[in-house]
């Protein structure tokens, strides 16, 4: 599946989905219908159309970012699985990571640190049922957080490369194996 395909092709529903989850964009339904009204036109063919389109139906608010930015956000994550890959990533850690290992992880977008915090949060906690008077080994927590919340960018960082302000950096030591 291709981002030309999904604007091209997909409803209008999940399109808007798609922005307002993937994007984050709470205009997501105004951009999605203008899609819908722009393709039927003829197809949409360059992402200087598709933001051009995006800027139509939203404006040019005082953002720093374009108003098409979100959308094009949404599609590449969509097109690309990205939260899916993270996914299967962090579970991919869980099989190679030794005892004493570190896990770092660097996301760069708000979608994608919520599902690092979650998991590394999960394996940091112990999975024994509340009021247990004792717990058995196997429900020990997996990981150690070494970071409390996650690392962001200085205002030096910032000032020097814009870029590091949304970056969240998470870290962990695996403590003891998953059973």
């Amino acid at each position: 599946l291709t981002a030309r395909e999904v604007v091209n092709h997909m409803e209008m529903r999940d399109l808007a989905r798609i922005i307002a989850v993937l994007g984050e964009d709470h205009r997501a339904r105004a951009v999605a219908a203008a899609i819908v009204r722009a393709r039927e036109a003829g197809p949409i063919e360059t992402t200087a159309q598709l933001a051009a389109i995006v800027e139509r139906a939203i404006g040019r608010a005082t953002d720093t970012i374009h108003p098409a930015t979100r959308t094009f956000q949404a599609l590449r994550i969509f097109v690309n699985r990205e939260l899916d890959e993270l996914a299967d990533a962090l579970a991919a850690s869980e099989r190679v990571l030794a005892e004493g290992g570190r896990l770092v992880v660097v996301a760069y977008q708000s979608l994608e640190d919520r599902i690092v915090k979650r998991e590394l949060q999960t394996r940091s906690r112990s999975s024994a049922p509340a009021g247990l008077p004792v717990e058995l080994p196997e429900h020990q927590p997996q990981l150690k957080l070494l970071i409390r919340g996650a690392e962001l960018a200085d205002d030096d960082e910032k000032a020097a490369n814009p870029r590091a302000t949304p970056v969240r950096l998470r870290a962990a030591e695996r403590v003891r194996r998953g059973s």
